[in-house]
């Protein structure tokens, strides 16, 4: 547990959140709509940052995410992108290797992330100069070194976690302190959301990332959006 209070912890955050906004003007919020995005999404809107929303839709997404996406709209108000995958890319994968080959072999899965995911955020960041995410370092065994600020050599802009250090009880102490919408599957045992069929409730005392890609080793629990990076 951080020895930070909460107000400070929040604070500390949107001071970076608004040096973002000032210095790396064009930026985004690169959001799939979980709680640590919300927090940051709530952070944008109640301070009037000039930061955009961007989104993936990959086509696999649970209907609870859709749900959630229209609520936001409603409470803040905010323009938010959303991006699709490539039809043709879609459609190749899936004739080549059928529409749930990711659950047969990694590089599949890779590959699936990859179209779904990684290509339309390429898109989205084209033209910006920084981009945001809502990771933290106990999320993962792969985000256990996660820093504040990076440059992300694959899009060659800057990259800023504004929540690393924050703890699961931090996030929702946020969230409920400050009534901020979130998915309905947390109260249902998830812990990460994702695209619906790699996506599962966690049983007690399982690691909170291990309902993402459940079947693999918890090394390989990335999609691909953040696994080319070198720190500065």
């Amino acid at each position: 547990m951080s020895n930070l209070t909460p107000s400070t912890r929040t604070a500390e955050t949107i001071d970076r959140l608004r040096h973002i906004a000032r210095v790396y003007a064009p930026a985004v919020l690169a959001s799939s709509f979980s709680v640590e995005d919300m927090i940051l999404l709530d952070m944008i809107a109640r301070h009037g940052l000039e930061i955009g929303i961007v989104t993936i839709d990959t086509g696999r997404l649970p209907e609870e995410t859709h749900r959630l996406i229209a609520r936001v709209r409603e409470r803040y108000g905010l323009p938010i992108s959303v991006l699709m995958p490539s039809t043709s890319d879609v459609e190749a994968f899936v004739a080549a290797h059928g529409p749930n080959a990711f659950y047969d072999d990694l590089i599949l899965r890779q590959e699936c992330c990859d179209l779904r995911k990684v290509r339309p955020l390429r898109r989205a960041l084209a033209g910006k100069l920084a981009w945001i995410t809502g990771r933290r370092r106990e999320q993962a065994l792969t985000r256990h070194h996660l820093m504040l600020a990076e440059w992300d050599a694959a899009h060659r802009l800057r990259k800023f976690n504004p929540l690393a250090e924050w703890s699961g009880e931090e996030v929702w102490s946020y969230i409920r302190a400050n009534q901020v919408p979130y998915s309905e599957l947390y109260d249902r045992g998830y812990t990460s959301i994702g695209c619906a069929p790699c996506t599962r409730a966690i049983a007690p005392g399982e690691d909170i990332r291990s309902g993402r890609w459940w079947w693999e080793g918890a090394e390989h629990r990335e999609c691909g959006l953040h696994v080319q990076r070198v720190a500065k």
